[in-house]
């Protein structure tokens, strides 16, 4: 059985904390006592708690060139449009001007974000509340379609280090939204079973967990040259590792595959993907080794019931074939993740 058919909805939050570098976020909310029955309902609740913050502490303002006819004379006047226009008759002028504004590209995702959330008929009825008390608070803000071009335009910088979890929350939200062109209806997918999104969630919260929790070490990707003669192959695939983790003398390279099952099986008898294998060992067999005594290989996979700790010796080096299981309470994801650590220090 594949570990990720009942991962609880918490332990995936506490994945995207980990993955989205926002580990204090994890104790936000009880998220093991909230209710929630899908992600997208945590999210809405973990929202909230956030917005009623930010709307304590006042939303963000960037100044914006406004451009308007107005009694009080301010900025660059146009004289132009005000005599075509006969606004000085009227004691009023075309004037631009800078305004310290709220309307802004992160104002307004949040407003888009919470108004699709609202729509969503599997929110629970006190999380729908609140967000509705929330929308409230948007008004006068401009309402936007949102795109991959808009996220990009929020910048976050010291003074607005507040939203880049909020934003990054919208993202998600975003990312996984699905819209019915007929009727406007707007679903999320699952994305807990989007073994795509799953898979990258899974390598990037991997990455994070050891940057966090192991001390004086190194953990960090890779780009590795293939160790060729002559001019280098255009054609040749390009080697990224997902997770090296440098302990000193050793370094430890961990490919994570999040596969609905890690095994070929032909007559009832279980085979690793040998494509996997070949993977690991080209990284291995292609990487510099002139800083190291130790170079060893894993891959990691997201499994239940059958926990994986193969360790084959190919070529002179150890490969370890490891698993986690992913639907189990969060402190035992944590020690088995340091037990594995531990096991390619060694």
């Amino acid at each position: 059985m594949n570990s990720y058919d009942n991962i609880p909805i918490e332990n995936i939050y506490y994945m995207l904390c980990y993955s989205w570098d926002r580990l204090e976020a994890k104790n936000i909310v009880n998220v093991s006592q909230c209710g929630s029955k899908n992600i997208y309902d945590l999210l809405s609740r973990i929202l909230v708690t956030l917005l009623n913050k930010l709307i304590k502490k006042g939303f963000y303002r960037e100044y914006k060139l406004t451009y308007e006819e107005t009694q009080t004379l301010k900025g660059k006047i146009n004289f132009d449009d005000s005599l075509k226009r006969n606004s000085f008759r009227n004691g009023r002028a075309y004037c631009s001007f800078d305004e310290f504004d709220r309307d802004i590209t992160h104002n307004q995702i949040i407003k888009a974000t919470v108004y699709n959330l609202l729509r969503y008929s599997e929110l629970s009825k006190e999380n729908r509340e609140n967000l509705r008390i929330i929308y409230k608070y948007f008004e006068g803000i401009k309402d936007i379609k949102l795109d991959n071009r808009i996220f990009l335009k929020a910048k976050i910088h010291k003074n607005n280090k507040e939203y880049d979890f909020i934003l990054q929350i919208c993202r998600l939200v975003y990312d996984n939204l699905l819209i019915n062109e007929k009727n406007g209806e707007k679903k999320f997918s699952d994305f807990v079973r989007d073994e795509k999104a799953m898979a990258l969630l899974f390598e990037n919260f991997i990455r994070n967990f050891y940057k966090k929790e192991l001390s004086n070490v190194k953990v960090y990707r890779q780009d590795i040259k293939w160790d060729i003669e002559g001019e280098k192959d255009r054609y040749l695939p390009k080697m990224q590792t997902d997770i090296n983790i440098d302990f000193g003398n050793t370094l430890a390279i961990i490919d994570t595959k999040y596969y609905k099952n890690p095994f070929r099986e032909n007559y009832g008898v279980k085979k690793l993907k040998s494509e996997n294998l070949y993977q690991i060992y080209s990284y291995i067999m292609n990487i510099d080794k002139s800083n190291y005594d130790v170079i060893k290989g894993a891959l990691l996979y997201p499994l239940a019931n059958d926990e994986l700790n193969l360790k084959y010796n190919i070529s002179g080096y150890d490969i370890h074939i490891l698993s986690v299981d992913l639907s189990k309470q969060w402190m035992e994801i944590h020690n088995r993740l340091m037990d594995i650590a531990e096991k390619l220090r060694e």
